[in-house]
């Protein structure tokens, strides 16, 4: 069983792992092409992952284990706030920049841009329940990035 003090390292892994494995499946498997601000999100993700995995490497010191995966939820929960800004951009809340779109990647040839997609940011590609995956992620990493920083605030019993 998991000991409790390590509970919130390991859900500040699993969260943003879970959350950036989605999006490399929705892109690689699903062939939905990010936009600019879908990258914004990724990068706290991607942040949090390492921040929590040197987190459990220095579990040994409880004290920098805890603001190794404090800062992971921090984070997870920026990833959250630029997917409510995203979302919004989506729905139609707020402008976005003007600059947002993004082609699909891949070489860069005449012939690449001039046939690459042009994936902008305020199309939601795919809904569920009217929520896009912007509105996803923002759901689910602030969900995560609140669990995280409850689990955290526990303090472990002094019975091993």
């Amino acid at each position: 069983m998991l000991k409790s003090r390590f509970a919130a390292p390991v859900g500040a892994l699993a969260a943003p792992l879970l959350l950036y494995g989605g999006a490399l499946v929705s892109q690689y498997g699903f062939g939905l092409s990010p936009c600019e601000m879908c990258y914004w999100q990724r990068w706290p993700h991607q942040a949090a992952i390492v921040l929590a995995l040197l987190a459990l490497l220095l579990r040994s010191n409880d004290k920098v284990m805890r603001a190794l995966t404090l800062f992971a939820a921090i984070a997870i929960a920026v990833s959250g706030a630029i997917g409510i800004y995203h979302a919004g951009v989506e729905y139609g809340f707020w402008e976005g920049l003007t600059t947002c779109a993004t082609g699909g990647g891949g070489p860069v040839s005449l012939d690449a841009i001039m046939n690459a997609p042009l994936i902008r940011c305020d199309t939601a590609q795919w809904t569920l329940f009217g929520i896009s995956l912007a509105g996803f992620n923002a759901i689910f990493s602030l969900g995560a990035a609140a669990l995280v920083l409850t689990l955290l605030r526990r303090r472990p019993t002094s019975a091993a």
